[in-house]
């Protein structure tokens, strides 16, 4: 079978059902705005949040739109294909490991942002510590963390529009051209709709995906000899020897020495993804506590689905899938849309090709949506428009969301997309170092928040730094990895966590000096009563003082 990527024909009628497909998406996002309805969209809760309105199904399509990303469908099988199970199936024990940590947590901040009208965690750290220094720090990681993660959507756009036929070549422009699409659909609907948007699709979304792949492990595997084959041409792969590298191409499962890498991946990506704006985004979007913890029991549906995808990239080795990209070099992106492309009928595969797609398009609008809010909310009102308005909030929101997609692209055209996964893990080693300063405290003061700013510092600094460094061997980028030696150990790790530890240490130490030295933390504007309030929770409104200079006052809901 001869995969059509490497001629310069189109697949007219893959790519008409993803054009059919991805225009009635866009359409269902413009539509979006009448959902849940609010009188106008001119602020953050219902631009952003979707006036905290949605319920545990929604949620959970829009929580499974956002989580699992164009980083699911392209990257992970990539990965799997290109360099084994070290670098690609470590994404599944790290959702099994995640859902268990945000019920424990992620119920307390919906509480103390509902009781509060906190939009971000910023808002919270700001509200906890009283502090702008260490807010500002919150914010920014969480803005910038979120560029390579959009990047990443556009990625997978990219890939699909490439095995369908167009976008490929030398040529820049033409090159780029499907990025370019992405940014307007994605900058139009939106603009207009707000979360609401993402929330609608991600219905769509999910369908499809599920559609597609349970067909498609049904389907594949019998094509190529089965099981057995896949893991035996697979396990050939990854042994053999990399010539660029003169080292074996891969893992087919964590060997000697790397069992701390797969580790370090999988418990730090983790810990960091609700870390990110635009998990938290569509958490605070959740009309109750409940919500949140019903969603984090029946998520882990997903991680199944997941671990299947994970698969193909192995399914493509036995199938000998060629990824040669339209401008003759080789692309693992495209794997798992040529595997659609050689194995299906047209109009299947351009479902399949619709599904990647509009599962880019569902994140990328949540990513650029909490992003901006950060934006508006603890840059843009805390430090250069104290008095703005709801109004204003929103219209820089709107605004910053466009602002965003257009770094994401710069993210794309820059860095070395041979490798999209780093596009995430990148992402991840910054949004960890916030951990400290959002999860600890939700539970406790103890830590000093100088001490979390000085422990953030370190750890972007280490971590910036170290990835860097970090050279494909076959292109010589840099940020070409997310792994480096652990200090102390010798053996790999994920770069993410060693910063985290370096974070960890330095906040210690510094709080036991500073609460030493009793130097003063900060005033809290937050209750123990705040962080189990629900909606309609008679403590949300009752006993506030009246009195503005009252500590314990919450900020005007």
């Amino acid at each position: 079978m001869t995969p059509l990527v490497t001629d310069s024909s189109i697949n007219g009628v893959a790519l008409a059902v993803l054009v059919v497909l991805f225009l009635l998406v866009a359409v269902a996002g413009f539509m979006a705005a009448r959902f849940k309805r609010a009188d106008s969209l001119d602020s953050l809760d219902e631009w952003g949040l979707g006036g905290r309105k949605f319920g545990t199904w929604i949620t959970w399509f829009l929580l499974g739109g956002d989580l699992y990303t164009a980083y699911t469908f392209v990257a992970v099988p990539a990965a799997m294909f290109a360099t084994g199970a070290v670098a690609g199936f470590f994404a599944v024990p790290y959702t099994i490991v995640l859902y268990p940590i945000i019920f424990v947590f992620m119920a307390r901040l919906w509480s103390v942002s509902h009781r509060h009208g906190y939009v971000t965690t910023a808002d919270f750290v700001r509200g906890r510590y009283d502090d702008r220094g260490l807010s500002l720090a919150v914010a920014v990681t969480g803005f910038v963390a979120t560029m390579p993660y959009i990047a990443l959507q556009l990625v997978g756009i990219q890939a699909v529009l490439e095995v369908a036929g167009i976008g490929g070549g030398d040529n820049w422009f033409a090159k780029d051209a499907p990025l370019f699409v992405a940014f307007a659909v994605l900058a139009a609907y939106t603009y207009t709709s707000g979360l609401r948007a993402p929330a609608v699709i991600a219905f769509v979304k999910d369908i499809l995906i599920y559609l597609v792949i349970i067909v498609a492990v049904i389907y594949l595997p019998s094509q190529v000899g089965g099981w057995h084959e896949i893991f035996g041409a697979a396990k050939e792969k990854m042994d053999s020897v990399n010539q660029a590298t003169g080292k074996p191409t891969g893992a087919f499962l964590p060997g000697e020495g790397q069992g701390w890498a797969y580790a370090t991946l999988g418990l730090g990506s983790a810990l960091a993804l609700f870390m990110y704006p635009h998990s938290v985004t569509a958490s605070l979007s959740s009309s109750s506590r409940n919500t949140i913890r019903r969603n984090a029991a029946i998520l882990p549906a997903y991680s199944f689905v997941l671990g299947l995808l994970a698969l193909l990239g192995w399914v493509a080795i036995a199938a000998k899938t060629d990824v040669t990209g339209l401008d003759g070099n080789p692309n693992p992106q495209l794997v798992v849309p040529q595997l659609f492309e050689d194995f299906f009928p047209d109009w299947f595969a351009g479902v399949a090709f619709a599904a990647i797609a509009i599962g880019a398009l569902v994140p990328a609008a949540i990513m650029s949506i909490a992003a901006a809010n950060t934006f508006s909310r603890n840059i843009y009102k805390e430090w250069l428009n104290k008095k703005a308005t709801p109004k204003q909030e929103a219209q820089v929101s709107k605004v910053v969301s466009l602002l965003v997609k257009a770094f994401a692209l710069v993210f794309v055209l820059t860095l070395d997309k041979a490798n999209a996964i780093n596009f995430q893990l990148l992402g991840g080693i910054w949004i960890l170092q916030i951990f400290p300063a959002v999860v600890f405290s939700l539970y406790t003061r103890w830590f000093h928040r100088w001490a979390l700013l000085a422990g953030w510092a370190v750890g972007m600094v280490y971590g910036t730094v170290k990835a860097y460094q970090v050279i494909n061997p076959a292109t010589g980028k840099h940020f070409g990895g997310s792994l480096a030696e652990i200090p102390g150990l010798g053996d790999m790790g994920y770069i993410a966590m060693t910063a985290f530890a370096l974070n960890l240490v330095v906040t210690v130490v510094l709080s036991l000096v500073l609460n030493a030295a009793k130097v003063g933390n900060g005033r809290d504007r937050t209750r123990p009563g705040d962080y189990y309030a629900d909606a309609d929770d008679p403590r949300v409104a009752a006993d506030l003082s009246d009195d503005p200079a009252d500590p314990t006052r919450p900020d005007p809901v």
